[in-house]
């Protein structure tokens, strides 16, 4: 099972934050939604294990979700 991921706005911190959804762990956070749903960036963040990416907007409501492959050596 791949590991998922939320990309969304975090009225705290002013900022948009990559969490891991389990563990509710911060990867990254970023200073705009273009900026942190860059498929480059995402694929970086996320490493070679990949995983499920789900994209909300400003106000929480579901927007997109990406998957990124599990990488092979």
């Amino acid at each position: 099972m791949k590991r998922k991921f939320t990309l969304r706005f975090d009225q705290t911190k002013s900022s948009w934050v990559l969490r891991h959804d389990d563990s509710e762990r911060i990867l990254r956070t970023f200073k705009s939604k273009e900026e942190g749903s860059r498929a480059g960036i995402l694929r970086k963040t996320l490493g070679k294990t990949g995983g499920i990416v789900v994209l909300r907007t400003k106000t929480g409501v579901f927007d997109e979700e990406r998957v990124f492959p599990e990488l092979r050596a």
